[in-house]
């Protein structure tokens, strides 16, 4: 079997980004879109933060204009997911969908990371449609209006700040009686004016036709005082984090605590010289659009300079 130059795992703006700049550069890479082709995005309805859109677009239309960009290059895109991989030898095997064996003297991961959702029939019922999983993504959509984020961490603290600087009022429900959060973003929280705690409470359910207009929630679950709750909002966000999508890398990449891929300094190299991470998959801050694209393409140059300095 002959080794392909490059080869991405990942269909999302890292993606399709890293496989422009390596068709350009003419290593020929090979795509394969993963469980969610076109990334996260593809849930975002309104985009209008992503340069070069000065009229906004959807997720869908984005992830179509960039795959049809990498294919323009000459990017071979593939439906398959990564399923093992064996990082130990040179050239690197992947396996896709547990039938087909790539080998690949350079991989880029761009696998990017899920959000954890609570699993109640109605994020899917409303996604797109008053659920988000990313307060920056799509607040900007609710600016005067009632929201709510579920969690207690710092990460549903800090999505919760930043709608508060949009929304008329911000909702934060937390199933617990203390947040888990640090002590300043807690501080932060309380002092807000606009966001109101709503310790003990748990969500039921959704409510609205066709969008979100309420949730159902139940405080004090499980004892003597418990009694349930209706707020009327307009958007319902999750907070309560994200998986990154790195798993199969695991026995031979480095990750932190949480999943992230561990990156090499400014590099994209992981702890594997040809190994590449990019996007969400190594980004627990961000987590943007134009920042996973720009990730894409320094792993992309990077794996072109190694495949030149190796002569191959």
């Amino acid at each position: 079997m002959e080794p392909i130059k490059c080869l991405i795992i990942g269909s999302g703006p890292a993606g399709l980004t890293a496989a422009i700049y390596a068709s350009r550069a003419g290593l020929n890479p090979v795509v394969y879109e993963g469980m969610q082709p076109g990334g996260q995005l593809t849930q975002t309805t309104e985009i209008e933060n992503f340069p070069g859109y000065p009229d906004g677009t959807t997720g869908n239309e984005m992830m179509e204009d960039l795959h049809k960009q990498a294919a323009r290059f000459g990017a071979s895109i593939n439906w398959g997911t990564a399923t093992k991989v064996d990082f130990s030898k040179r050239p690197f095997s992947v396996t896709i969908d547990d039938t087909t064996e790539v080998l690949a003297h350079t991989v880029i991961i761009a696998t990017g990371a899920s959000a954890k959702y609570l699993g109640i029939a109605d994020e899917t019922k409303y996604a797109g449609n008053g659920v988000s999983a990313c307060a920056t993504c799509d607040g900007f959509f609710y600016r005067r209006k009632t929201v709510a984020v579920v969690g207690g961490g710092d990460t549903a603290c800090e999505e919760a700040l930043y709608l508060a600087s949009l929304c008329k009022k911000v909702y934060l429900i937390v199933r617990r009686d203390v947040l888990r959060a640090s002590q300043v973003m807690q501080q932060r929280v309380m002092d807000a004016e606009n966001i109101e705690v709503l310790f003990n409470h748990q969500t039921l359910g959704l409510t609205g036709d066709g969008v979100v207009e309420g949730a159902n929630l139940i405080k004090f679950k499980g004892t003597d005082k418990e009694e349930q709750v209706h707020i009327d909002i307009d958007g319902f966000f999750l907070g309560i984090g994200h998986k990154p999508n790195s798993d199969v890398f695991k026995p031979f990449i480095e990750c932190d605590e949480a999943g992230y891929i561990i990156t090499q300094g400014k590099s994209q190299q992981t702890n594997i010289e040809g190994i590449y991470a990019a996007g969400d998959v190594a980004d627990p801050t961000y987590r943007q659009a134009i920042t996973s694209a720009g990730t894409g393409c320094k792993a992309a140059i990077e794996a072109e300079r190694y495949l030149r300095d190796k002569g191959l």
